[in-house]
């Protein structure tokens, strides 16, 4: 980090010449070839026009910029070359800890890897926090109304909040799924969700071995199908192997029951599926966003958690105890809470309430 803070103080006179940054947005508008400073977060490096990897940096000759840490479109990003003077201090391979930070970068908009870009860069500078914070979503505090709740209080006006989402249709649903479960060390897999099988995004469909979309809240619980809503609701939808989908198909969650066929760690029986340790809890927090988005005022069935594993049609899931359990043992990790940002930023434009406050499930379950 010596390095990097030696090249943001001498470079701090150059960058702060002219107009205030612009974002990777604007940016992206502007390839004129004027020399413009933009701030952006790092996410990944180009290394082909529609190709941007997230790991195992080949080189320090480029990096991405975004608007977003979470971003993972080609079309949302922002083209850097690292020149050589540079590479020591913010190339990619050597420092691969700047995945995720916030900076500045001065030089002529023009393109670069055929893509919208920024070219011989004079100045690199940091920028403040590195992170967005999940409760700060654009336009002030997301969730500012549930402030002090607790109870039913809390869940109908978290319902509030999060139901004015945009709805995507079943179809839209493949490749959003590509997007919000993309494997942080293969950017062209996607990582399933009981199975934990990383897998190509292009191996999608129903040939055995191929992956499929995941109902965590069974669509037959509450006879919703897949039209648009809670059928097609990405904070509930997973990719998974198509015959561990079968597998698992409609039973309610509890612990117990014999190994699952291709889903290492999971377990089943007659009525019930107890998903591996690393995503119990994100099962839960799945289930508890589908109970509370889903209060049966806007043509959808009033959806709602009990203590049972025999839910057959009817639009509720168990067992709510062992999910509060699992809930507690495994907290959201950065997996999940990219997941809901990509979301929140690309797709639904709404949260999982229960990623960015844990300890809403107790007071509203507890």
């Amino acid at each position: 980090m010596a390095a990097a803070t030696a090249i943001a103080t001498l470079s701090a006179p150059t960058a702060a010449i002219g107009a205030a940054p612009v974002t990777v947005a604007e940016a992206i508008t502007r390839q004129g070839g004027g020399s413009t400073t933009v701030r952006g977060y790092v996410v990944g490096q180009p290394t082909a026009t529609s190709t941007v990897v997230r790991a195992g940096f080949p080189s320090d000759h480029a990096l991405a910029l975004a608007d977003s840490p979470t971003a993972t479109s080609p079309s949302q990003m922002l083209y850097v070359q690292v020149t050589a003077s540079f590479r020591a201090a913010w190339g990619l391979r050597t420092n691969p800890g700047l995945l995720g930070t916030r900076i500045d970068v001065t030089g002529p908009l023009s393109a670069y890897f055929a893509h919208p870009g920024l070219t011989s860069p004079t100045a690199f500078a940091p920028a403040g926090p590195t992170t967005t914070t999940p409760s700060s979503a654009p336009g002030g505090d997301y969730y500012r109304d549930a402030a002090g709740k607790s109870g039913a209080e809390l869940k109908t006006t978290l319902n509030r909040i999060i139901r004015t989402n945009t709805r995507l249709s079943y179809d839209q649903v493949w490749n959003a799924l590509k997007a919000t479960d993309e494997d942080p060390a293969n950017p062209a897999n996607v990582v399933l969700l009981y199975s934990g099988r990383s897998q190509s995004k292009s191996a999608n469909g129903g040939n055995a071995d191929d992956w499929n979309r995941e109902h965590v809240w069974a669509k037959s619980h509450g006879d919703f199908g897949t039209a648009t809503g809670p059928g097609t609701d990405l904070h509930h939808l997973r990719p998974e192997d198509v015959s561990v989908n079968a597998n698992r198909g409609n039973k309610d969650f509890d612990t117990g029951g014999s190994p699952a066929a291709e889903a290492p760690g999971n377990r089943t029986d007659g009525d019930s599926w107890e998903p591996r340790d690393a995503v119990k809890g994100d099962v839960a927090r799945m289930l508890f966003y589908m109970a509370v988005r889903y209060e049966g005022g806007d043509g959808f069935p009033d959806l709602e958690l009990n203590d049972s594993v025999s839910n057959g049609s009817k639009p509720y899931m168990g067992r709510l105890s062992v999910l509060l359990r699992w809930h507690a043992q495994d907290p959201p990790d950065s997996f999940e809470k990219r997941r809901n940002q990509v979301i929140f930023d690309t797709y639904q434009h709404n949260r999982n309430p229960f990623v960015d406050h844990p300890e809403w499930a107790g007071s509203i379950w507890g």
